[in-house]
């Protein structure tokens, strides 16, 4: 499957694009976009699902997936799936046993890192917190939405970090029905309860109330950010064998990486140890025993070997950090806007920038707090007390750079940052709120399981990225959607991309049979807003007609009493339990203005990124 949602959409960016930047952080996922060859790294599956994803990403990866952004992407977890407010005074992570470190002023962390001594791991008494993850997923079916698809099992790994909590990869636990953990040297399993779980950084956190699978127990210590070459070792119980499995590597890079499950891009460790499928979730250590990090992806390739990827300990501190003060994971914040790199002196020149720094905005998105402050054509010249590089970049220790957005992801939802803008050759200080970005095609759906209305046989739901790769396979999704999905943007709160999924055959929509996949526009001449609108919109009409307009004028008319009769006898014949998902039994609530951001509805006109299109010169942030 996913190879065929991958070739699907290989297809829709060709016809944009004349060339695409070839990069380890550009994955190709429907989220967002990845290369094709980052893959989560999943372990062992017992598949009992014809259509689920592990068969086929195992011929991809010769094992198998965080999804990237959903699927072509190896989690090192147990795996394959399709590939998903204000801040109080922080509080001490010491239980979960963070260690903090203080930087230097214009740096981003300290440049002076602790030397140490290769060592001897494998009989350290620490590894005995690292523990096995048995888990059964049952995915929702997106193309038929009022089921799931038959349960699967796969492994993973996972280790203790005290107060009777274990961390894991989200890809490990993504719709889990059941999740059992094992200790080192026995042979109990322990069932776990998913306390939170975070897409976007591929980290879950898990609970076991048996005081008996404590006992004894010695937590993991997360350390420091490691340096380059220093020696790492990754724990976790991979392919291949029941017993835990070590294996040794250096540090090979530090930068901000694409995240294949969340369809992110959070700072990252490129390692060269060995991570296979099973090793998700696991802890890579440093020689002092210490966690640098949670293995959970590979890149695989046939001009490259040896490149695994580990959560660094500033990302799980923020995710730990983020469900301490929260009670659950509220996500990482975005900034919101398209930004263009001020390299050219000229262009420096024009918008009156003295200095060789900065990055201009080019777009903000509408639902973003900053488009109440930013306007397009500012220039960013600094985060906080930290200046912005023209190429987008900010001081990283103290001889390297990295990517600009890294300074937003260590924020939390709700804070507000200083930003230093020059705007018509004039400087200035504004302050912007900070809030995780809103997508107006998901990357995972909220409670698992996606939205439905069936009218007369025409069943309607919101696209998302999990039904636009189950759709691939077919290849029954349009070009003009899926650039819609990749490239628009929401314009308010609650927006969705409505779709015509598929007509079952009934004397009622004689004509009609063929339909599927097909954005509604209309109904009855009003704006569809979102799935809950348009039922909102069916339940108050009183018209003989249900008129729904489809784009390039395409009609679709039924007859609005005889569609409510004909559907109870639709569904039966189908074997449907229900004509709406429950989400939409509850009442309407409108968000938006009758007339706010409907008035047009113009889709695909927004800009691209670099990562999209093969332009280096454009950043999101």
């Amino acid at each position: 499957m996913s190879l065929a949602a991958a070739s699907c959409w290989l297809s829709a960016l060709s016809l944009t694009s004349n060339s695409r930047r070839s990069a380890p952080h550009s994955f190709i996922v429907f989220k967002s976009s990845h290369h094709p060859n980052h893959y989560p790294i999943r372990g062992k599956t017992t598949k009992l699902l014809p259509k689920s994803a592990p068969e086929n990403e195992a011929k991809l990866l010769k094992f198998q997936q965080s999804q990237s952004d959903e699927y072509p992407h190896s989690n090192a977890g147990g795996r394959s799936t399709k590939t998903t407010t204000g801040r109080t005074q922080p509080s001490s992570p010491t239980s979960f046993g963070i260690q903090k470190k203080k930087g230097k002023k214009d740096n981003v962390v300290d440049s002076v890192e602790k030397q140490v001594e290769t060592g001897n791991l494998q009989g350290a008494a620490f590894l005995n917190a690292v523990v096995k993850v048995y888990c059964t997923h049952t995915a929702p079916d997106y193309s038929l939405p009022w089921q799931k698809q038959r349960q699967y099992a796969s492994t993973g790994s996972a280790f203790m970090i005290g107060e009777g909590k274990i961390l894991t990869n989200a890809h490990c636990v993504e719709h889990d029905t059941q999740v059992k953990v094992k200790r080192r040297g026995d042979d109990t399993k322990y069932v776990a309860k998913v306390l939170a779980r975070g897409v976007e950084c591929d980290l879950a956190l898990l609970s076991v109330e048996s005081k008996e699978f404590w006992e004894g127990a010695e937590p993991i210590q997360l350390g420091n950010l490691p340096n380059l070459q220093d020696a790492v070792t990754v724990v976790g119980y991979p392919l291949g064998g029941e017993t835990i499995s070590v294996s040794k590597g250096v540090i090979s890079r530090i930068e901000v990486t694409s995240y294949a499950h969340g369809s992110s891009e959070l700072l990252g460790i490129q390692i060269d140890a060995a991570i296979n499928p099973g090793n998700s979730g696991g802890p890579a250590f440093n020689d002092q025993g210490e966690c640098i990090g949670v293995a959970f992806q590979v890149y695989r390739s046939n001009d490259v070997e040896n490149i695994g990827y580990v959560i660094p300990t500033t990302v799980v501190s923020h995710f730990l950090e983020d469900y301490q003060k929260n009670g659950k994971y509220t996500g990482f914040p975005c900034l919101g806007v398209l930004l263009q790199k001020l390299e050219n002196p000229a262009l420096r020149a024009c918008l009156n920038v003295p200095t060789n720094e900065g990055v201009l905005v080019r777009k903000v998105e509408p639902t973003s707090p900053a488009s109440h402050v930013l306007k397009e054509g500012d220039v960013i010249v600094s985060f906080g007390n930290i200046r912005v590089g023209c190429e987008g970049t900010v001081p990283f220790r103290s001889t390297e750079r990295i990517a600009f957005r890294y300074l937003i992801s260590q924020k939390f939802s709700g804070d507000e940052a200083e930003l230093g803008i020059v705007r018509g050759g004039q400087s200035m200080k504004v302050q912007v709120l900070l809030i995780p970005r809103v997508h107006l095609v998901p990357y995972h759906i909220e409670g698992d399981q996606p939205s439905y209305l069936i009218i007369a046989g025409l069943v309607f739901t919101s696209l998302s990225q999990p039904l636009i790769e189950e759709e691939c396979e077919d290849d029954s999704i349009g070009m003009k959607l899926l650039a819609k999905a990749r490239y628009s943007m929401a314009r308010f709160k609650g927006e969705q991309i409505v779709i015509l999924s598929q007509v079952f055959a009934n004397e009622e929509n004689i004509g009609y049979e063929e339909i599927c996949n097909e954005q509604v526009l209309k109904l009855n001449g009003t704006w569809i807003k979102n799935i809950h609108h348009l039922a909102h919109l069916v339940d108050s009409c009183k018209d003989k007609y249900l008129v729904f307009e489809f784009e390039d004028n395409f009609l679709v008319v039924l007859e609005r009493e005889s569609a409510q009769v004909a559907s109870p006898s639709i569904l039966k014949a189908y074997g449907i339990p229900s004509q709406r998902s429950a989400d939409l039994m509850e009442p309407y609530l409108d968000s938006v203005g009758q007339n706010e951001a409907t008035d047009q509805h113009e889709f695909g006109d927004s800009p691209i990124s670099s990562s999209e299109f093969g332009y280096e010169g454009l950043l999101w942030a």
